[in-house]
């Protein structure tokens, strides 16, 4: 922890984890507040379903998109842009009574206008501290990211129960702009400027760290989303106890975070990671048993935010300054194709087999991932003799003084 508190002493670090945090808060709550809203107007969860399907469908397409446009029209621009529209179509969500169609298309704007501050503080970050501090970073992002599964579902729900839809909606708009002017207005975001690629969009991908990096965060997210399926089937469509499992998960992933980010990152550091998250995911089949699950998945989650670290490391590692944002976009799209794959087979798995079938999808999704990270192990670099940071550009102006 000592090292974790040098980290945040450097310069500006705290400031920026700080701001990230608060713009993507609304990662945690808009999905669940948009389900409530639409199903409170419309009377279906089918209908809920569309409207999340078309934003989910925006996110993907828009992750390595807008991710790009921040290299040829600068990062502030395109988060200014993005915020403006992404904030807009929410609040004619919770404001307008529309018809299914128009919500949709709404919906999708949302998810194609969500400003890229992931991929914009991870690229960043290079340009904050020392390589030797870089991969610690990346682990206590991947770490303190679970403030946001912890508590934004908890919230948003207690508001949406208690005061109201629409106001879980414009709570969400407010802490949206709130949080992004925040982030925006950062000095850090003003001053790194991205060079503009020479490649084509999707190019990036064709370096194995990012191909890698991107089909395990696909499978590492289904397996997460597939679980927190399961939970929620398991305990009566999230009780109590649904609410306090998925706590203990995430829980279990800041820890791990936490404990293991100043390992240095060799060929199997993803293979060690995924075996701890693969063997709490399969021990959940034995039973369904609360203080089980609790156990077991609080096991499975030291082995999350380790893995995302390694996954940001190797990506940053392994690509030019000026793919960077580009590269997080396109690892960002996995994660959300993930997410919808694993909910949407453990949803077809509980309705046939009961809430056992969504933990035999995680395990699947976990399984998958460890075994791509052995019989690819050749395609990890070895970061323990060396820096995490990108590969330098020929261009040699970074910064704006």
């Amino acid at each position: 922890m000592a090292g974790y508190g040098d980290l945040l002493r450097t310069p500006g670090v705290g400031r920026i984890i700080a701001a990230q945090l608060t713009a993507r808060f609304p990662n945690g709550m808009t999905s669940l507040a948009i389900l409530l809203h639409i199903e409170h107007v419309t009377g279906s969860y089918g209908a809920a379903g569309l409207v999340l399907a078309a934003t989910s469908i925006g996110q993907a397409v828009a992750g390595p998109v807008t991710s790009r446009w921040m290299g040829r029209w600068g990062m502030r621009r395109v988060l200014t842009a993005t915020l403006a529209v992404c904030a807009a179509s929410l609040a004619a969500i919770a404001v307008f009574s529309l018809p299914l169609p128009v919500y949709m298309v709404l919906g999708l704007i949302c998810g194609l206008a969500t400003p890229p501050v992931q991929s914009a503080v991870r690229t960043i970050y290079p340009k904050m501290v020392t390589s030797k501090q870089l991969t610690p970073l990346f682990s206590l992002d991947a770490s303190l990211q679970e403030i946001i599964w912890i508590f934004a579902p908890v919230l948003i729900t207690v508001v949406a129960t208690q005061a109201g839809t629409v106001p879980a909606l414009l709570l969400i708009v407010t802490t949206l702009l709130g949080g992004g002017a925040w982030f925006i207005l950062s000095p850090e975001v003003g001053r790194v400027r991205i060079p503009r690629s020479r490649r084509r969009l999707g190019r990036v991908l064709a370096r194995p760290p990012v191909l890698l990096a991107t089909i395990i965060g696909f499978l590492l997210i289904g397996g997460c989303a597939a679980v927190e399926a399961g939970v929620v089937a398991t305990f009566d469509h999230g009780g109590l106890e649904a609410g306090l499992v998925l706590g203990v998960f995430a829980v279990g992933s800041l820890a791990g975070g936490l404990a293991f980010g100043h390992l240095p990152i060799g060929r199997w550091a993803m293979a060690r990671r995924l075996a701890i998250f693969s063997v709490g995911i399969a021990l959940t089949v034995v039973s369904l048993n609360v203080w089980w699950l609790g156990g077991t998945l609080l096991l499975a989650g030291a082995g999350i935010a380790p893995a995302l670290a390694v996954i940001y490391a190797m990506t940053s590692a392994s690509v030019k300054f000026s793919d960077t944002a580009e590269a997080f976009g396109w690892i960002g799209t996995g994660q959300l194709i993930g997410a919808a794959a694993g909910s949407a087979i453990a949803g077809f798995l509980i309705d046939d087999i009961g809430p056992t079938g969504a933990y035999v999808a995680a395990a699947g999704f976990a399984v998958a991932s460890l075994a791509v990270a052995i019989a690819f192990v050749r395609g990890f670099p070895d970061l323990r003799d060396r820096d995490a940071s990108p590969i330098p550009d020929t261009e040699p102006v970074h910064t704006i003084g």
